[in-house]
């Protein structure tokens, strides 16, 4: 097992300040006051389009690891990780290392495209990690700072190489928030993009979940592809996640991966995968094509590879590289603090076997967290792959649909009380997925063996906290009660 940076963090009482150790009960005063007045601003001046800051009323100060510390002196374990973007955690020594390394050098910090030790550093790094055979042919092309660049990069890059325009995306998905992203992603509303059935066993959209459901989603395909009145003619590309993260944790079976790039490649339909939130070691192997065995054509990598700082990259087959100079490109591209955070953290988490370590990680809180499930009927379903986990709430005396023993309503309600519940209790996630009724895990991948106990505890006491104060009847028959504790 390796070892990890955050194990040496305590983990800290929840909701303990901080302030009332250092200077009293005046010194805790004025940090809650402090505190409650930038809470206060942020209101008043900051768009309506903010999202994280609504439901997480927090004003960090200081982080290590998982661990967080708020302005009025609260501390906090941090299983959002920046939207999946820290995978060695806030701060991590080896990162803050090399992002000193390159301010004491008196390197540029932005050099556009310009070939620098830092960039061909971060580059070999990159392919070092990349499946072999994806390797050997690849070429990168740096785009603009954030995933969803990276996303029109490869939708510009599939269209330039076959001549073609329309795009094959998935039910569910999510590809980041410019236009074309946006019309890849589940909640478009006018878009040239066909959508297709995501394999999912808790709502399939066939009835059916498991191999049959994503049997049939795969024939679905072939039949819309293969029939000249479908009205969908021969996309320029198909572009899938391998987990999909913000339309609920869902992972897709490695059998229907393997059928995609079985169909893509029999047609000359170039396959891009998004790993923007499933790279680096997050789904318990470093990038998520691994499981399956499948080679892509194009590669969409985000978040994690900058080390916490913005980065965006497409790697792809060479024969696509049909651009024109200038085809694509960004101011930011050039990001050398970035750069240097990426190699550092894609060489630790190579280096001390941290994808394997999030699959053994998280392998032992899928188990802890459907028993869990099995408590409490308010979860609907647990699922995910190594340290991207998801817990779906629904109504427990809702209708099943749409067969007596199908899944039942989805609960938002129920997924924001638990939400709230964790933060009460000094625990950060996130919610995802169809309504947002997805409690999201997705903690860094140097979260150590206590840490992961204390983050299933206090996660655990939100939701019986939210079963009792629904006043809902457990398995066992337990009644609940008025509110919670």
């Amino acid at each position: 097992m390796a070892v990890t940076e955050s194990a040496v963090v305590p983990v800290g009482a929840p909701g303990e300040p901080e302030g009332a150790r250092d200077g009293g009960p005046g010194a805790t005063e004025r940090a809650r006051a402090a505190h409650e007045g930038i809470l206060r601003r942020q209101s008043a001046r900051e768009s309506a389009a903010r999202t994280y800051a609504r439901a997480l009323p927090i004003v960090p100060v200081r982080a290590r690891g998982l661990t967080v510390e708020g302005a009025d002196g609260r501390r906090y374990l941090d299983c959002l990780s920046g939207a999946g973007a820290l995978a060695l955690g806030h701060n991590h020594p080896v990162v803050l290392e090399a992002i000193r390394k390159v301010l004491d050098s008196g390197a540029p910090l932005q050099v556009l495209d310009l070939a620098t030790p830092v960039k061909d550093a971060f580059t070999t790094e990159l392919f070092r990690t990349l499946p072999p055979r994806f390797a050997e042919r690849a070429r990168v092309q740096f785009c603009g700072p954030a995933g969803t660049d990276a996303v029109e990069a490869a939708f510009k890059l599939v269209r330039a190489a076959t001549g073609r325009t329309g795009m094959l995306a998935f039910t569910g998905a999510y590809h980041g928030m410019t236009a074309g992203a946006l019309e890849a992603s589940g909640g478009a509303t006018d878009a040239r993009v066909a959508r297709l059935p995501y394999p999912q066993d808790y709502r399939c959209p066939f009835g059916v979940g498991g191999d049959p459901g994503a049997e049939l989603g795969a024939r679905w395909t072939e039949s819309l592809l293969d029939d000249t009145k479908s009205g969908v003619p021969l996309p320029a590309g198909m572009i899938l996640e391998p987990v999909q993260g913000e339309g609920g944790v869902l992972p897709a079976p490695d059998t229907w991966t393997r059928r995609m790039r079985e169909i893509t490649a029999a047609r000359s339909i170039p396959l891009i995968v998004d790993e923007v939130q499933t790279g680096v070691g997050r789904t318990g192997a470093f990038w998520a094509v691994e499981h399956s065995g499948i080679t892509p054509d194009v590669m969409v990598l985000s978040k994690a590879i900058g080390g916490s700082l913005p980065l965006a990259v497409i790697v792809y087959r060479d024969d696509l590289d049909v651009w024109q100079p200038g085809a694509h490109a960004g101011t930011f591209r050039g990001n050398q603090l970035a750069m240097a955070a990426g190699t550092a953290t894609l060489a630790y988490v190579r280096e001390h076997g941290l994808a394997e370590r999030a699959a053994t990680v998280g392998a032992r809180m899928l188990t802890q967290l459907r028993c869990l499930a099995a408590e409490f009927p308010c979860i609907g379903e647990v699922r995910g792959r190594g340290l991207m986990l998801g817990l779906e709430l629904v109504d427990p005396e809702g209708p099943p649909h749409p067969t007596p023993d199908g899944p039942r309503p989805a609960a938002p309600e129920l997924a924001a009380a638990v939400q709230r519940e964790c933060l009460h209790r000094g625990l950060i996630v996130e919610l995802g997925g169809r309504r947002s009724s997805v409690v999201r895990l997705l903690p860094p991948l140097t979260i150590s063996d206590e840490q992961t106990s204390a983050v299933l505890d206090r996660l655990a006491d939100a939701v019986r906290a939210v079963a009792q104060g629904n006043r809902r009847v457990g398995r066992d028959g337990a009644q609940g009660a008025d509110g919670p504790p």
